[in-house]
């Protein structure tokens, strides 16, 4: 009876509804350019080639540990460290995405991609400091939970550029879509305005060099090299198989005969909804389970199911195998991600939670920037059934680091105090 209290007292309370709402407000500006940018240019004529470039505006989510320290070291107004900074980003983002409208891809292509890379900016420099935000608001015991939640609300944002703003485009004029769609940061916005400041936990960085000096310095203190490596392969490892999974997965689809309305039916709301399921359950279960042994028990999980993709390249064209395998995925690589997140919030030192974290994720996401790029001649050399072994295989390394960065019986230390209620 204790327990259920407990997971129902951490579902209901403040701090997890902060966590909806700064969610969605990351969230909302990635899907925009991935989304709702791409289906404006091609439908204004632009060519296949000239889109496919704008992949390249999304460098500032891989770099943005290399600005993360001003962030830690300066104030932004009046609000705070965190909050002023939320609010600067969230007002820019806001601007600069209804300005998108005010412009023709016919005759101002140079111009839409040069603000379009200035809304990339301004996203991932909101991602450093909600992420540090929900951080330094979370107890260690809620991070896992508060992180499925705040993921799980970063991917339901893409359905507003993805589905009502694309609704809106066959009624309204674009400068209107944009508009509208900008003004889903407006519910950001205000949260920043309501919640509090995080505590501050010992002294912040006092200079710049402090902010970005420190913050390694410290890293490296508490875990030594060789721990601080470990931690570090990890971190790029433990997601490398599933990430590199799914690069290619809609050509793996087209390739096996599916249709694109099977995609769309099948695929993408399967892997969209048990994807989510997967990050909320996870985050439940990690509040009794507790992060390093969500670690294990999910990472075995996620690297299972990536053997259903060499399944269904074996099978072929099945509908029902397609639904099968990739809710399977999405599942557990919503599960994976849970218990992932958690463990890199858990890592930070809250007194510089923005530079560590946003490394941290920098590094994460750069099998998905650079090692993805292999998966196509992967292919070419093994075939689907082949590529998808070499995944699974990939997976395992980050899961044989797991007894020397995060034991099953013997949860690290975490300096660190319990939150101020917010």
């Amino acid at each position: 009876m204790a327990s259920n209290t407990f997971y129902w007292r951490d579902l209901a309370n403040r701090r997890m509804l902060i966590c909806i709402f700064i969610g969605f407000s990351s969230g909302l500006p990635l899907f925009i350019l991935l989304n709702l940018v791409a289906a404006w240019l091609r439908s204004e004529g632009v060519d296949l080639k000239s889109i496919g470039l704008f992949a390249l505006i999304q460098f500032p989510y891989t770099w943005k540990f290399l600005w993360s320290p001003l962030m830690d070291r300066f104030a932004l107004g009046r609000l705070g460290r965190r909050r002023g900074w939320m609010l600067g980003t969230q007002v820019l983002l806001l601007l600069s995405i209804a300005a998108l409208g005010l412009f023709s891809p016919k005759t101002d292509l140079l111009t839409i991609a040069a603000l379009a890379a200035l809304v990339a900016f301004f996203s991932a420099s909101q991602d450093i400091v909600l992420d540090a935000y929900r951080r330094e608001i979370l107890s260690d015991e809620e991070q896992g939970l508060g992180t499925a939640i705040h993921v799980n609300a970063y991917k339901l944002a893409g359905l507003i550029p993805g589905s009502l703003s694309l609704i809106l485009a066959d009624h309204l004029p674009w400068g209107t879509v944009f508009l509208v769609t900008a003004m889903f940061m407006i519910p950001g916005m205000i949260t920043t305005l309501l919640v509090k400041e995080p505590p501050v936990y010992g002294a912040p960085p006092k200079t710049l060099q402090d902010a970005v000096v420190l913050p390694f310095r410290e890293f490296l203190r508490r875990a030594g090299w060789q721990q601080a490596l470990m931690v570090l392969s990890f971190i790029f490892l433990y997601k490398l198989g599933d990430s590199m999974a799914v690069a290619l997965a809609t050509p793996f689809y087209l390739d096996l005969g599916f249709t694109k309305t099977e995609i769309g039916l099948i695929a993408k709301n399967a892997g969209l909804w048990l994807n989510v399921a997967g990050g909320l359950i996870g985050g439940i279960w990690l509040v009794k389970l507790g992060i390093n042994r969500g670690l294990w028990v999910f990472g075995v999980i996620q690297a299972v199911v990536i053997l259903g993709f060499a399944w269904l390249a074996e099978v072929g064209p099945d509908k029902v195998v397609l639904g099968v395998v990739i809710g399977a995925e999405a599942f557990g690589v919503g599960l994976g991600t849970a218990a992932f997140t958690a463990y890199i919030a858990r890592t930070t030192d809250p007194r510089y939670t923005a530079t560590q974290f946003a490394l941290f994720t920098s590094l994460a996401s750069v099998p998905r920037t650079f090692a993805n790029a292999s998966t196509g001649y992967i292919v070419e050399q093994t075939g689907w059934f082949g590529f998808f072994l070499i995944c699974t295989v990939l997976a395992i390394p980050g899961l044989l680091l797991l007894p020397r960065v995060a034991p099953w019986n013997e949860p690290p230390p975490a300096p660190r105090a319990e939150p101020a209620p917010t």
